[in-house]
């Protein structure tokens, strides 16, 4: 056994000692989101980070900061972070150590995992849901479009085992969760970007390489986790000098503050999934109930909880998200990968429903019944001084 290194058992031992605080996993355990947060008017696609990963960030820069693979004191106690931190994704989002690289670009993941198998005569699948990224990297390569129903959901399409189908976990605006995608036989590159969950069991042995975001379980900015499964068919689409996916060029702070706040979120998430869907329920019913013609997008038995878009019949949405925020609430409009030009949804104009007055909210387990009256109350105030 190499010096420095500790078999998984001790692991969480030895951590606690580096950071002066306890295993990663156990402190994590210990810490839930703050009751009562500033934040209760926020419902942006943003979270703030989750209390168990902010608790030992600090400590984290200053005892995660040297080199990993040499043999002096402060190296060995970096690598066992890394080691534990690893072992914690793995986990959580069934992948094995071997198929787990690390990024710090959520772009570059996408580069990597559809481009990197594309061969002589294949196409890229891709729904017309998908976010923007899977566009761009789509759209450099020969391509199909898969239209989809007012669900959300697309049927497969006819393919060559070159080809290759991005399937969307979770989709950001909507929520609405992928279908099994059953009988594509070529390789599929799995959108887990806003899921924090492992690739469903119907995928074992199925898909080719998967992309996490670490700020979809509230964890740092910046730091992501690709897995890439089908290596032999896979070549790197990026000059290199090896022949490793990925660089490994990563902050070890940011990877052990997600790998805390995907431990914390995930103890949490069954309790917590309860009562956001509770949440959820009663912001379709108001909304449908108090706006003709208004639509909620997708099937609550279909989507995350968490997610959820409205459209409000003649209402402008910018105007609505403006004047909000002078109320003192955050919310989002447009399309989830272009909000920042309040471009027109193209989730929503793919499955057919309104793309004028709609807004994107994402629900946080510190939201409480209060806070949901509050901003529907809002909502009904701004749009009826609209409407004179």
């Amino acid at each position: 056994m190499r010096e420095g290194y500790l078999p998984h058992s001790q692991l969480a031992l030895t951590a606690g000692t580096v950071l002066g605080v306890g295993s990663i996993t156990e402190n994590s355990a210990s810490i839930s989101p703050a009751e009562g947060s500033d934040l209760a008017r926020s419902f942006t696609a943003e979270t703030p980070l989750h209390p168990a990963a902010a608790e030992f960030l600090t400590e984290a820069f200053s005892s995660g900061w040297a080199n990993p693979t040499k043999i002096h004191h402060a190296s060995r106690k970096t690598a066992i972070l890394i080691s534990e931190a690893r072992a914690i994704f793995c986990q959580h989002l069934g992948v094995t150590d071997s198929e787990l690289f690390l990024l710090g670009d959520t772009p570059l993941g996408f580069h990597l995992g559809i481009s990197g198998f594309m061969a002589p005569g294949g196409l890229v699948h891709y729904p017309a849901t998908a976010r923007s990224m899977a566009y761009a990297v789509a759209h450099s390569h020969p391509y199909n479009q898969l239209g989809v129903d007012n669900r959300g959901h697309f049927d497969i399409p006819e393919h060559k085992g070159e080809d290759l189908l991005v399937w969307q976990a979770v989709n950001a605006e909507t929520g609405v969760r992928g279908r099994d995608p059953q009988g594509f036989s070529g390789k599929i590159f799995v959108d887990a970007v806003n899921s924090f969950q492992a690739i469903p069991e119907w995928s074992q042995g199925r898909w080719s390489a998967a992309l996490w975001d670490s700020r979809a379980w509230s964890g740092p900015a910046g730091f992501t986790v690709f897995a890439l499964r089908d290596r032999p068919s896979w070549r790197n689409p990026l000059p290199h000098n090896d022949s490793k996916p990925t660089s490994g060029n990563i902050s070890v702070p940011l990877m052990i503050a997600s790998a805390i706040a995907l431990e914390a979120y995930t103890k949490d998430f069954e309790a917590n999934r309860r009562k956001l869907l509770a949440l959820n329920n009663k912001i379709r019913a108001i909304i449908t109930e108090r706006w003709a013609g208004s639509h909620v997008a997708g099937v609550v038995e279909e989507t995350e909880p968490h997610l959820i878009t409205l459209s409000l019949p003649a209402i402008e949405s910018q105007w609505l998200v403006t004047e909000l925020d002078r109320l003192g609430f955050a919310i989002d409009t447009g399309s989830a990968c272009m909000s920042m030009n309040m471009q027109p949804s193209h989730v929503l104009a793919a499955m057919g429903l309104p793309v004028t007055g709609n807004i994107r909210l994402r629900l946080r387990p510190d939201h409480s019944e209060s806070d949901i009256d509050t901003l529907l109350n809002a909502v009904v105030a701004v749009s009826e001084a609209f409407a004179d």
